[in-house]
């Protein structure tokens, strides 16, 4: 593991009976910056951020997380790193400031330090005027909030997000995400797991792109837009049989082509000027880029 490393995982994979979820997973994630993890559903996602926890257990591979080399330091490395997992799991009986203050006490947290550490995640996730409020009487966007203030209660090294701001509202995901560009400004490393692809667009410094429990690539979200999707994408309207004919026409030119909604993408649309046919142009976006990665079809 590199010394500028805060998560190796190397030639990591992870079984399930006759289910490969992890295939030779290899991720590099340096210290001090937001790495976005994306992938489709049963890309490998869930199961990597478990075995980084030590909820799973590779089948074979190496994972060092903080120095620590995992399961055998887990103890170790989940003292230095914050977990905000995908579910709710907050005491609904406990105040804001009671859970805080159980977790300062799990994580040893020495006990002159408690009450500012509280009183700093409070601040941090904007939730001092409710810290006297149970858990039951908080909205979604506030409970999430007092997830990641669990996790940061300690001043880790390195916080763990799995789908921080999955089933919330834009404008409590647009709060959220200002929660964690600080976190990143902050010097703390952040691996993100997200479905929105907006998300990781905007917060994370690198992106790693998950599919079929590898990684197919990683990089600057702008240079992975540069790549795999170029400047600009030409959107043509039409009725699915025009559609369908298109695509065709669209092979046989060698174009690049996904779908978007009622409309068919046709992706570095700036290196065909004048050939293309009647549409809308558009920047491209990692969306575009994360499509043609990993296909469109469900698996």
């Amino acid at each position: 593991m590199s010394e500028t490393s805060a998560i190796s995982l190397r030639g990591v994979v992870k079984r399930f009976g006759r289910v490969t979820a992890v295939n030779g997973l290899d991720l590099e994630v340096p210290s001090g910056i937001c790495l976005g993890l994306l992938g489709p559903n049963g890309a490998g996602k869930s199961t990597t951020m478990r075995m980084l926890t030590a909820q799973a257990h590779p089948d074979e591979g190496t994972i060092d997380v903080l120095g620590y080399r995992l399961p055998e330091a887990s103890k170790l490395a989940r003292a230095e790193m914050g977990v905000v997992p995908q579910l709710d799991n907050l005491d609904v009986e406990l105040s804001c400031r009671q859970i805080l203050t159980v977790f300062a006490r799990l994580y040893r947290v020495p006990k002159a330090d408690r009450h500012a550490a509280v009183e700093r995640a409070l601040a941090i996730a904007n939730l001092v005027d409710r810290s006297d409020t149970r858990v039951d009487l908080l909205s979604g966007g506030m409970r999430r909030r007092l997830l990641i203030a669990r996790g940061l209660v300690h001043r880790p090294r390195l916080v763990l997000l799995d789908e921080p701001t999955v089933g919330l509202d834009p404008q409590v995901r647009q709060e959220l995400w200002s929660l964690i560009d600080n976190l990143r400004s902050e010097g703390t490393t952040v691996l993100m797991s997200t479905h929105y692809i907006e998300e990781a667009e905007r917060l994370a410094d690198t992106v790693a792109v998950m599919s079929r429990g590898q990684i197919v690539t990683q990089g600057r979200p702008s240079a992975l837009v540069r790549e795999h999707a170029g400047a600009q994408v030409h959107e043509v309207y039409g009725s699915p049989s025009a559609l369908a004919e298109l695509r065709e026409r669209a092979e046989r030119e060698g174009w690049v082509t996904r779908r978007s909604g009622p409309a068919l993408a046709i992706l570095h649309a700036e290196r065909h000027d004048g050939a293309l046919p009647d549409g809308e142009r558009r920047a491209a976006n990692l969306e575009d880029a994360f499509v043609t990665l990993t296909g469109e079809e469900i698996e």
